[in-house]
């Protein structure tokens, strides 16, 4: 199967400031301060819409969205006890058919262990 785990990729990670360059090369008419300013804008949007418990759709791109993850018991590892772990509300991205079938077409595959 042509699966990969993060593991198994490269260390390749796009940060803030990569995208922030890609962008000021790809709209010469901007500086770069107005791009710094233009992504901050967007991740600030996007942050602010999820912490108000909104879901934001981008079409061809994906979705994000809040999961409720319950209250449960654990245990603590260094003395075994029991512990109560709180309900948590979490981000989630699900990744739109585009997205998922570019990424599929991009990446090699890669043979399973004991597979020829």
């Amino acid at each position: 199967m042509g699966s990969h785990t993060a593991s198994e990729l490269p260390n390749l990670a796009m940060t803030r400031s990569d995208l922030v360059a890609k962008l000021a090369e790809r709209f010469a008419q901007l500086t770069q301060r107005d791009t710094e300013f233009a992504v901050k804008t967007i991740l600030d949007a996007m942050t602010d819409a999820l912490a108000r418990g909104h879901r934001i759709e981008i079409r061809g791109f994906g979705s994000f969205s809040i999961n409720r993850r319950p209250p449960r018991v654990g245990r603590n590892p260094r003395s075994g006890e029991q512990v109560t772990i709180p309900e948590k509300l979490v981000p989630h991205f699900k990744p739109g058919k585009a997205l998922r079938e570019s990424v599929d077409q991009q990446l090699p595959a890669t043979t399973q262990p004991g597979e020829p």
